[in-house]
């Protein structure tokens, strides 16, 4: 493993976690324990890394975790509270990200690699968290499109995401994906940095 790859661990392993964690949690508060039963209800990397997902992450910058198992029949309002556990592994890699950001913007960090190791913690969470709201399954972005419309066209969505699957592998193939995701990536850095002044 070379030194790159050192550095990136920290803020890849973090994304993560917090992203799986926070699915997961988030379903346990809405009614559903099939995360906690599961054993992902936990901070330790061991229960969320999905080893090749792990090694494309690093290697490529796309990759992907072992999801968190979520019973939406446990649900109380299953689209809305579908909704809310897909958003809330996005937005904890936001806050990450704002926590992180805040943290580099003090000057209190002054030893080159922590910085480095922050800066890459800073744009793993973002990267992750807005990689995850496009609208292809598996990625969050696809339970809450599909949530979000009627039960008819809900369940054709569902029936036929596996050919969205290819629309996104093939995203990730020609590069498109950066295209894609790059202006959200800004806008995101562009509000950080605005509000950590």
């Amino acid at each position: 493993m070379d030194y790159n790859m050192i550095l990136n661990l920290p803020g890849l392993l973090m994304a993560i976690v917090v992203h799986e964690f926070f699915h997961g949690y988030t379903a346990y508060l809405l009614g559903d324990d099939t995360a906690k039963q599961s054993g992902r209800l936990s901070l330790n990397p061991l229960k969320h890394i999905d080893l090749i997902g792990f090694v494309f992450l690093l290697v490529f910058k796309f990759g992907w975790a072992k999801p968190v198992p979520i019973n939406v029949n446990n649900f109380k309002n299953r689209k809305r509270d579908t909704i809310l556990v897909s958003l809330a592994g996005p937005f904890s890699n936001m806050i990450v990200a704002l926590i992180t950001g805040f943290i580099i913007s003090s000057g209190i960090v002054t030893n080159y690699i922590l910085y480095n190791v922050l800066i890459i913690m800073l744009w793993y969470n973002i990267m992750l968290g807005t990689f995850n709201l496009l609208p292809f399954p598996p990625l969050d972005g696809s339970k809450i499109l599909a949530s979000l419309l009627p039960n008819k066209y809900e369940y054709m969505f569902y029936k036929n995401e596996k050919y969205l699957y290819l629309v996104l592998i093939f995203l990730i193939a020609t590069n498109t994906i950066d295209k894609i995701l790059s202006p959200f990536i800004y806008f995101s850095l562009d509000i950080l940095i605005r509000i950590i002044g």
